[in-house]
């Protein structure tokens, strides 16, 4: 099993590949959708702004691959938030895989970005959330966030409550990051790797 790693101007690799390394998962870093066949899932992760993101993704015509692949996909944190249809960071127009607009946090009893650890309320059971309940805390950065939605697994609250993992068909989003996370990252990763082995030659 291989496992793509989605490489763009946002990307935040390194970290992603070395969670991968540790659980002994193959992975390839690419920004080919060719090289991106032959994986058996992918990983979108994301750091940084959104309208520069899109801007890449779809030079590279990684948006055009993204809308139309059924492998297996995993957004982290900005590419979790690229599934949905816009956002106000940049005003732009993003993926629109999943439903609604991203909102940023209010300042007004909160600091903003929402940064370090938080637990989730479990709203849908799925396999990418196996053996993981509210007592699990993830780590998170980001100033803008996803709206509850019907394709909400799991929220988070920071003032606001907010889709903190999300999933549709083959497609699946973590507002945190699970490769800073430490054990309950890893499970949510292997859980992800799970999926990926299930899906296989299918």
């Amino acid at each position: 099993m291989k496992i793509g790693i989605l490489k763009y101007r946002s990307g935040n690799l390194a970290s992603v590949a070395n969670a991968l390394k540790r659980l002994g998962a193959g992975y390839l870093v690419t920004d080919e959708a060719e090289r991106l066949e032959h994986c058996d899932a992918v990983i979108f992760p994301g750091v940084g702004h959104a309208a520069p993101a899109m801007e890449d993704l779809r030079n590279l015509g990684l948006d055009q691959w993204l809308k139309m692949t059924d492998k297996p996909v995993l957004g982290i944190c900005l590419g979790m938030q690229l599934l949905f249809e816009s956002t106000p960071e940049g005003d732009c127009r993003t993926l629109g895989l999943l439903p609604g607009r991203l909102e940023k946090f209010k300042p007004n009893s909160i600091k903003v970005p929402h940064m370090g650890w938080n637990h989730l309320e479990q709203i849908k059971n799925h396999p990418l959330l196996n053996g993981l309940g509210e007592e699990d805390f993830f780590y998170f950065v980001h100033s803008y966030f996803a709206p509850v939605t019907e394709y909400t697994l799991a929220a988070g609250r920071y003032g606001d409550l907010f889709s903190a993992v999300v999933a549709k068909k083959n497609l699946m989003g973590v507002q945190f990051h699970p490769e800073k996370s430490s054990r309950s990252g890893r499970r949510l990763l292997s859980n992800f790797l799970d999926l990926a082995g299930s899906s296989e030659g299918n």
